[in-house]
This record gives C-alpha cells, sequence and structure tokens, in this order.
C-alpha cells in the first residue's frame, strides 16, 4: 500500500505546463570498431546485454600472428646464444699476461744480482706490453660485438612487442562500461580495420539536452542543481534529481521536436543535465526541467 502511495505521487510530480526548458535524455555512446583484419571466431553478445571496460566480447581470428611471434622469438634466442662470453674468451689471454708479469718479476730480481741483462727486462716488458695491446683489442672486439648482438636482440624484441600489440587488438572489447545498443558483425563474418562491429551506450550515467532561452542564461551555472521530469506517456511522469554539467557557448535554431518555455524565441542555447539512471529513463525519451 506504501509502495503504491509512493508511485502516485511520483507520478503526480510536476504539471505539463509548469517547467522552464524541455529535451530528450541522451547517454554517451561509443562505437566500438575492428582494430584487425580477419575472420571473426566468435562474438556472443547480444543488443541488450551489458559489457564492462576491457573485457572480451568476442575475437578475431589471430592464428598468423601468433605464428610471427612463435618465428620472432626463435630468432631472438638464436641470436642470444650467439653472445660472445668475454670471461672465457680472454681466459687464456689473461693467463698468458700472468705468466709474463711473473718472467718480468724473475728477470728484475735476476738482474738486480748480476744474473741478467737490461736487455732481457726490456724484451720481457716489450712482451708483456704487446700481450696487453693484444687484450685491449680482443675486449674491444668482443665488447662490439656483444653490442651489436644485443641491438640485433632488441630490435627483434620490438618486432614481438608489436606482434603482441596487433595480437591484443584481436579481443573484441568495450572501451567503456555500458549497454548494447546496436550489433553490427556477427562470428563467421570477415573484420577489416575500422569496421563497425557495435556500439555502446553508458545507460547509468544518462543526460537531458534542454534548450533555454538568452533571458534564461542568467540564471543558469554549472553545478547547479536543478529538478528533471521525465516524461514516460500516459501521464507517468517522475522527478529526478539532476546536475548543469555544460553551457552551449553558442545559440541554436529552436529544434522542431522541442518546446521552451516562450515559444516565440527562434534562438536557445543547449545545456546537458546529468541525472543518475534508476533502469527507466532511455535515450530519446522526453524530459523537462525546472529551475
Amino acid at each position: 500500500m506504501i509502495y503504491s502511495a509512493l508511485l502516485l505521487v511520483a507520478a503526480g510530480c510536476g504539471s505539463r505546463d509548469d517547467f522552464d526548458a524541455a529535451g530528450t535524455f541522451e547517454a554517451t555512446e561509443v562505437v566500438v570498431s575492428a582494430e584487425a583484419a580477419g575472420r571473426i571466431l566468435s562474438f556472443g553478445i547480444e543488443e541488450g546485454d551489458n559489457v564492462s571496460t576491457g573485457v572480451q566480447v568476442g575475437a578475431i581470428d589471430s592464428v598468423q600472428l601468433y605464428l610471427q611471434k612463435l618465428q620472432l622469438e626463435r630468432q631472438e634466442a638464436s641470436v642470444r646464444s650467439s653472445r660472445p662470453d668475454i670471461t672465457k674468451q680472454i681466459a687464456s689471454q689473461r693467463e698468458q699476461i700472468a705468466k709474463q708479469q711473473t718472467e718480468l718479476r724473475r728477470v728484475e730480481n735476476l738482474l738486480k744480482d748480476g744474473a741478467a741483462t737490461t736487455k732481457q727486462r726490456d724484451d720481457t716488458e716489450a712482451q708483456l706490453k704487446i700481450l696487453d695491446g693484444q687484450l685491449e683489442a680482443q675486449l674491444s672486439t668482443l665488447h662490439n660485438n656483444t653490442a651489436a648482438i644485443d641491438e640485433n636482440s632488441s630490435a627483434i624484441q620490438l618486432q614481438i612487442a608489436q606482434v603482441e600489440d596487433r595480437l591484443a587488438k584481436c579481443r573484441i572489447a568495450s572501451p567503456v562500461s555500458g549497454t548494447v545498443l546496436a550489433k553490427y558483425a556477427e562470428a563467421g563474418e570477415l573484420a577489416s580495420v575500422g569496421r563497425p562491429l557495435m556500439k555502446v551506450a553508458d545507460m547509468e550515467h544518462i543526460f537531458l539536452r534542454a534548450y533555454f532561452t538568452s533571458d534564461q542564461l542568467a540564471a543558469l551555472r554549472l553545478g547547479q542543481p536543478v529538478t528533471v521530469i521525465a516524461d514516460f506517456g500516459g501521464g507517468e511522469r517522475f522527478d529526478y534529481e539532476g546536475r548543469i554539467v555544460w553551457i552551449a557557448s553558442e545559440s541554436e535554431f529552436t529544434p522542431k521536436t522541442i518546446q521552451t518555455r516562450d515559444s516565440r524565441a527562434n534562438l536557445v542555447y543547449a545545456v546537458k543535465i546529468a541525472v543518475e539512471n534508476d533502469g527507466r529513463l532511455k535515450i530519446g525519451l522526453y524530459g523537462e526541467v525546472k529551475l
């Protein structure tokens, strides 16, 4: 009994002649298009279904891209396997240098005791310098080869990342949460890049686009709370709390389907009023505004 009474009170809110502006409800609509070309393998959503942001609702054939990714991964592994082990490759050269350093110390000790000549020391030092120079040249070559291999590996990794991005675009998902208003494709059809697949609208946060005359603009401000009256027809009308979120900066001619408080006004200003949808408001529904 109480619920019925509340419905009667709500339905009776607002007189048809007591409003400041009128318009129709609209929502943020997004047309989701294919980002990859190929046969649509699955696309199970239907008009009226709810979808969530980023949740996959379909897929486009990606076998060739997956095989391309595997091939690139094998190439990258092959390139990395050719990367030289610098420590192992210079181990022998370092061992020769260590032996030559030991020999130099031995000759210097013999020279102090008069058992060796200055020429023997000079020859030993010269040989040590040659070995040091060979090691430096070998290290330079190995580091250059390693850098070139790393660059090739990085280039292949970038190609793998590109393929992974293309693979991700084979997933059909909505960028916004909302209700599917229209479906433009079916599983088994061929998709091309940019082909529309479905239209999604955020029906939870809906707007009334109302039109006000120029003499009403002074009473409007962004964030202002207003009363929105939704007309469902047959005398069924409900009041909602609304908030002005946008006011047009330029005037336009009054749409033929819209009434204003002053029917003689040719130029009006569009205003968007945000309304929380309780599930009853629909796109295109007629509404009125009371300031």
